[in-house]
């Protein structure tokens, strides 16, 4: 609360208009009739907490919910009769509602939010929305479409090169799913797999999925006459694999790691997946990481670029995870300013921390291909060492 009253919409520097917005601006972190805050100040208050930009900007909206529409629920919670957590959930309910909505849930809940159910405390969020705001209830009905999702959890692959799946379906989803998976099964069988059944229907998943992208992609070659060909792309799914000079070895094994899921599999699960007659394996020259590269040029060469995300595979923002395949190549020293185009001089960063460091106080030297040395417009000094943050002092040097 303190923080965000320290940095109020007042405090933004505007900046003149271009036509598309790249400073600084006053942003809602909570529900209607919050105040405004400046854009970047959760991030300084997050590396000081030691958490990521998304979750300080959480931690700061949650409190404003609180102490700007949830007044009882707030004072309850500074005395210690409701716990942080639970408030929290509370805030992170209604802040969509519109503010007679919350007022109305605070109220009800008034004396003893600490003690209800959560589920009795999310009917109740749901008997405010349809009534203080039914137009936004049909939305969140119609968007939600009854809970109904289907998660492939790539991200979590294990070193064996499986993934789990799970879902919720309308009932005719699934029966057809079911279906079309069992008669795959069926099909593989028949034609000589000796897999269990359970085996055979999670490579039917895989067949189907490889069909219908086949089938998405099939465009007609030719008058669509008898026996004119057709003319099928290939699934375009892509994973970088890193492996060393001892794992590529038929003679030894080893492990791989994947890039795109942060996660390790087995050579031979490597070697499985490039047998495929459907693969297409490129191998790329080893990036020395150690190396300096130059340009007198403002554009990064693409070589460039790759050897900056490879040593850095996160963005070089104190505690955030976003992928550097996902971020901007950054001059860490500005090339306006005589920044070189090298090395030694680039760091992934992802838009929103990019803004950060281009239109505030926000600076950071790279002492090598993966560390960064941050300083914060309040002279917080932090350190991201290989992905991993720390907070080396919270005011800066006396040098």
């Amino acid at each position: 609360m303190v923080w965000a009253a320290m940095h109020p919409e007042e405090s933004v520097v505007e900046a003149p208009s271009t036509g598309s917005v790249f400073g600084e601006v006053a942003v809602p972190l909570a529900g209607e009739g919050t105040p405004l805050v400046a854009e970047f100040a959760p991030m300084e208050f997050g590396a000081a907490l030691g958490m990521s930009t998304d979750g300080a900007r959480a931690l700061v909206g949650d409190a404003l919910e609180l102490a700007h529409r949830l007044k009882r629920t707030w004072q309850l919670a500074r005395a210690g009769k409701v716990p942080l957590w639970k408030a929290r959930r509370l805030a992170q309910l209604t802040t969509s509602l519109p503010m007679e909505g919350a007022e109305f849930v605070d109220r009800q809940l008034a004396g003893f939010v600490g003690k209800i159910s959560w589920a009795a405390i999310e009917r109740l969020v749901d008997q405010a929305r349809v009534a203080y705001d039914p137009e936004g209830a049909e939305k969140d009905r119609l968007a939600a479409a009854d809970g109904r999702r289907f998660d492939v959890h790539t991200r979590e692959a294990s070193h064996d090169g499986t993934v789990h799946v799970e879902g919720l379906l309308d009932l005719t989803d699934a029966i057809d799913l079911d279906t079309a998976i069992r008669q795959g099964a069926d099909e593989l069988s028949t034609l000589g797999s000796t897999e269990s059944l359970d085996v055979r229907r999670s490579m039917a998943a895989g067949e189907l999925a490889r069909r219908q992208l086949a089938f998405d992609l099939r465009t007609e070659a030719g008058s669509a006459t008898e026996g004119t060909a057709s003319v099928v792309k290939p699934r375009q799914v892509v994973i970088h694999v890193h492996l060393s000079h001892a794992a590529i070895s038929r003679d030894e094994a080893g492990f791989a790691s994947i890039e795109e899921t942060r996660s390790i599999v087995s050579t031979e699960q490597v070697r499985d997946w490039c047998a495929s007659p459907d693969a297409h394996v490129t191998i790329k020259p080893v990036i020395d990481l150690e190396a300096h590269h130059h340009t007198d040029a403002y554009a990064i060469p693409d070589r460039l670029v790759e050897q900056t995300r490879l040593g850095q595979p996160v963005c070089a923002f104190p505690w955030c995870e976003r992928p550097a395949r996902r971020c901007d190549t950054d001059h860490v020293t500005a090339h306006g300013d005589a920044g070189p185009t090298c090395s030694c001089n680039l760091a992934p960063l992802c838009r929103r921390h990019h803004r950060a460091k281009t239109h505030t106080a926000w600076t950071y030297d790279k002492t090598d291909a993966a560390t960064y040395l941050w300083r914060s417009p309040h002279g917080l000094h932090l350190v991201k060492d290989h992905g991993t943050t720390s907070l080396v002092a919270a005011h800066p040097p006396d040098e």
